[in-house]
């Protein structure tokens, strides 16, 4: 019996069975005689969020641009799915062949969000898969790789993973791949192509790394061995403008969470917010220019046959040229009724210009982050937007017709007092009384923001990475504070979040190797889809630490020294550490750092790269 016999009859018993059929628009297929090697491309997640995500569409297509390499897609099945595949037997497969991917050369998963890693170990058991690195043999394949911002501190998954790709894959994925099939055409082992694949800019081999704790539980050392490079630096796209875009997208038969053409406009952000900690990973800064831009909207609109169109950066509004690119865009999103969405637009750069080119399409609404409710919380986390320019851009929004705004915030953010929290609601308080003030606002229509407070959480690379994240009892009183502030509050509305998934995040973020037998522990207890309420079992998180003999609070609630040896100080992302280290001086004295075309900040970047990591699209 094939495999599609095994599936069939099993999908009228599940919710959503165009999750995992395949055969899609746009779905690539190739014959297999003609393949050296296979991608099984995993998203830790469910069909309908991964199938949104831009990094799984870029390097599918990529990958299957070389007509000797064959990626496919593959995704976390559904509780229901799931226990119906395991009853019958039925292994993990990828949806463009049905093959089970222990046919596969590579298994690899990009990991963007913590509160995946369960998914991971559950993904490749239900695939047979051993889960642990150790325990897959000298064979060469499958090789069991990862990718992704979560990345940037392996050190949790280092029991599971083969390979991690640090930085950006485009070119590093490939690369591993050619060497992959040459060593394999020569009868290498699995030790034997590690050891090889370690010496790629790029690569990091957690298996090639011991790791020594002193008796406080920090970590005392991580040392390289086999040949292993001392410091792993991640991958770059320097030539941004011209690196490879897709010019198709897989089109799902079923609604999935971001059903639209999405075009990556810039990669980095020059802008150094304190918390954030994609600004830092993914510089230098880099743009594509307007023309380029425009090419590859125009050609994804055609091919796919949607009717709205996202742009995908960091900080959409500090392209260099974004009225330009705009009127190329309104040129034929306008005239074929095309929604144009511009998500990550900042609050000091938005102007009446951009909002009427935004008024000639069928724009979403308008969501700006204030990120905190004072202005010396802003200046703590270098957030350089004041309250003024907040006013002029909600100003111009209600101008152009605009009632509702959503402001999104922050709690738990370092040297957060009560009355930061109160200044939440204060703050869009003030929004509202604006609001009103307005000669030609919308007779008869009333005013709505919605402010959505999320818990902070420390993050690698990040100047905030020495901080403790607030404990769980800190975070519940400051949201009672919130609840108490908005209450009375008509035109306002706040939400938040239980805090016990921003704890294991923070957690798993700035964990060491020792927590890959928490998450092994969790996922044993039964912990999958931990990023989603109903399946999140944090008691059975705490029953794993436990096991592992450690705790919560080591990991998210302690300070780090600036002298600790951290478990991801051997990555080397360009952004230096004592660069880290002058922000977080700067963050105590509430001292701002000005944006990178403004003034150099001496991240560390340029030393890497030789050039100003602002530069526009290269010729």
């Amino acid at each position: 019996m094939s495999l599609f016999e095994q599936i069939e009859p099993l999908l009228l018993q599940v919710q959503k069975p165009a999750r995992y059929i395949g055969g899609e628009m746009g779905s690539i297929m190739k014959n297999k005689d003609d393949i050296k090697a296979r991608f099984a491309f995993c998203f830790p997640d469910r069909y309908d969020v991964g199938m949104s995500n831009l990094g799984m569409k870029i390097l599918y297509s990529c990958i299957n641009e070389r007509p000797e390499y064959w990626c496919e897609r593959v995704f976390a099945p559904d509780t229901d799915f799931e226990q119906l595949m395991r009853k019958h037997g039925v292994p993990l497969y990828a949806l463009e062949s049905l093959d089970p991917i222990t046919d596969f050369d590579f298994i690899g998963f990009t990991i963007g969000y913590e509160l995946c890693y369960t998914n991971i170990l559950n993904m490749l058991d239900l695939a047979g898969i051993p889960v642990m690195q150790k325990d897959r043999g000298e064979q060469i394949f499958p090789i069991v790789c990862a990718g992704g911002s979560c990345c940037c501190n392996p050190e949790p998954l280092a029991d599971f993973i083969d390979i991690f790709f640090l930085g950006e894959g485009e070119e590093l994925d490939l690369e591993v791949m050619d060497l992959y099939v040459k060593m394999k055409a020569a009868g290498a082992t699995r030790s034997e192509f590690l050891r090889a694949a370690a010496q790629i800019q790029g690569v990091y081999v957690p298996s090639l790394y011991d790791v020594t704790y002193n008796p406080d539980g920090t970590v005392q050392a991580v040392t390289p061995k086999d040949g292993a490079p001392a410091t792993v630096r991640k991958r770059i796209i320097e030539n941004f403008d011209k690196c490879y875009a897709p010019d198709d997208f897989v089109v799902p038969f079923a609604e999935i969470v971001h059903d639209r053409a999405v075009t990556e406009v810039l990669r980095g952000c020059l802008r150094g917010c304190r918390f954030c900690q994609a600004g830092f990973l993914y510089r230098p800064f880099r743009e594509r220019s307007p023309e380029t831009i425009c090419s590859q909207a125009r050609t994804l609109i055609d091919n796919t046959g949607y009717d709205e169109l996202s742009l995908c950066s960091l900080s959409t509004s500090d392209h260099s040229q974004i009225e330009q690119m705009m009127d190329g865009l309104l040129t034929f999103t306008e005239n074929e009724h095309i929604n144009l969405s511009l998500p990550s637009l900042r609050v000091d750069n938005f102007s009446t210009g951009l909002m009427n080119r935004l008024r000639r399409v069928r724009s979403s609404g308008l969501t700006f982050a204030p990120e905190a409710g004072t202005q010396r919380l802003r200046d703590v986390i270098n957030k350089n937007v004041t309250e003024e320019e907040l006013m002029r851009t909600c100003r111009i929004a209600f101008n152009a017709g605009q009632t509702s705004v959503k402001l999104y915030f922050m709690m738990g953010l370092p040297t957060e007092t009560d009355d930061d929290i109160r200044g939440i609601i204060e703050l869009a308080q003030r929004v509202v009384d604006m609001y009103y003030s307005m000669e030609k606002r919308g007779k008869g229509k009333p005013v709505q923001i919605s402010c959505s407070v999320a818990t902070f959480v420390p993050k690698p690379f990040t100047p905030f990475e020495f901080h403790p994240q607030d404990t769980r009892e800190m975070i519940a009183h400051k949201q009672k504070i919130l609840e108490e502030a908005v209450s009375g509050h008509k035109r306002i509305r706040a939400s938040w979040h239980f805090p016990d998934t921003s704890i294991l995040e923070a957690v798993l973020a700035k964990g060491d190797r020792r927590l890959c037998q928490v998450i092994y522990g969790a996922w044993k207890r039964g912990c999958v889809f931990d990023a989603w309420s109903e399946h999140f079992r944090y008691d059975l998180w705490l029953e794993a630490f436990e096991a592992a003999g450690l705790n919560v609070e080591f990991y998210a609630n302690r300070p780090r020294s600036y002298d600790e040896v951290f478990p991801w100080d051997h990555i080397d992302y360009y952004v230096s550490k004592a660069f880290l280290i002058r922000e977080n001086e700067k963050a105590k004295q509430a001292q701002t750092t000005p944006h990178c075309r403004l003034q150099c900040s001496a991240c560390g970047v340029t030393k890497v790269t030789g050039h100003a990591c602002f530069e526009k699209a290269q010729e």
